[in-house]
């Protein structure tokens, strides 16, 4: 690659190459087993408190499942445009489900266009006309991405349930305290490609913009090619690099609303100045469309007053989609 072609950063773009100990690693085995769920719970508060993000390791996903879904993501953006086109997320109207080509939603819209193509899906509900709830749409030209990808889908709602238990502990509450909230979540599988970036590299343009996650939780899986960036309490972006036999684990808005802000949806954002393609699978799962968000009494008091009104967590997401889609703000602008 020439010099010319190399990514230049400017220095607002440039991530501290700091230790990933600034993001935590989490051993969560022993919550996954049951064996000692105090003591994750102890470290998911230490890290959900200060960085808003952790890394768990031996989570029990088989490690063939992610491969599968890594492989399909890959093969589906290998498929020409105008083939991805015919699943556009358009066609899905409120339930969110299909191909977003570049551009096409913005993270940060009054600042940044994000570089990259995405494909959604979520549970099968057909005939449920309800905002992230629908049928999904499945690409003919690959045979084996729905049992693959719809099966990591899957695996990420059991994984999702047992990291919840974990946080609920965390804040002395039920193991099961989630869990009311959750009979029927918002679930959403995406599915990412970031092509990489050349020449000067500005926030007007960048993989995806600085932005908060809006549910409960995502769990991320990436490739190895990196990008990830955090923000840490100092206001500097920090790297996020894979680590092999790990998922990154952040929270969104409604459990920072919920804990009165004690714990922090961090923002991040995704710079992919490798010269490779990246790929990432993040998985987002919320709670009931009618599930009510408001300050838990024991993250109330006189030195940290509530902050937020309750809100429900369908209306706070499809609140904020309608600022990135395009289609949805047509809609109901």
């Amino acid at each position: 690659m020439s010099d010319a072609a190399l990514a230049q950063l400017y220095d607002s773009l440039r991530a501290a190459r700091q230790s990933f100990d600034r993001i935590p690693v989490i051993d969560v085995a022993s919550l996954v087993d049951g064996s000692d769920p105090a003591g994750v719970a102890k470290e998911i508060r230490w890290a959900l408190s200060n960085v808003g993000f952790m890394y768990v390791k031996n989570h029990g996903v088989a490690a063939e499942t992610v491969e599968a879904a890594f492989a399909q993501t890959r093969a589906f953006f290998d498929l020409p445009l105008e083939d991805k086109m015919k699943l556009h997320i358009g066609n899905s109207g409120v339930a969110m489900r299909g191909y977003i080509e570049v551009f096409g939603e913005n993270t940060d819209p009054t600042k940044t266009k994000d570089l990259k193509e995405c494909f959604d899906l979520g549970p099968e509900t057909p005939g449920v006309d309800v905002p992230f709830f629908g049928a999904n749409q499945w690409p003919e030209a690959l045979p084996e991405f729905r049992a693959a990808v719809y099966g990591y889908h899957e695996e990420m709602k059991r994984l999702a349930a047992i990291l919840l238990r974990g946080i609920a502990q965390s804040l002395d509450l039920a193991p099961d305290f989630f869990e009311a909230k959750m009979r029927d979540p918002i679930s959403i599988q995406r599915l990412l490609h970031y092509p990489p970036q050349t020449g000067k590299i500005d926030e007007s343009v960048m993989g995806i913009g600085a932005h908060t996650d809006y549910g409960n939780l995502t769990i991320l899986a990436q490739d190895d090619v990196g990008g990830l960036q955090v923000m840490n309490r100092d206001g500097a972006w920090v790297e996020g690099p894979p680590i092999p036999g790990t998922f990154v684990i952040n929270i969104g808005d409604l459990v920072q609303r919920l804990t009165n802000d004690v714990y922090l949806a961090n923002l991040h954002r995704v710079v992919n100045t490798s010269g490779r393609e990246r790929y990432s699978i993040p998985f987002f799962i919320d709670a009931d469309y009618e599930a009510e968000f408001a300050p838990l009494p024991g993250c109330v008091s006189a030195a940290n007053p509530a902050r937020y009104e309750a809100v429900t967590c369908g209306r706070h997401k499809f609140g904020r989609f309608v600022d990135s889609f395009p289609h949805l703000a047509a809609q109901h602008g």
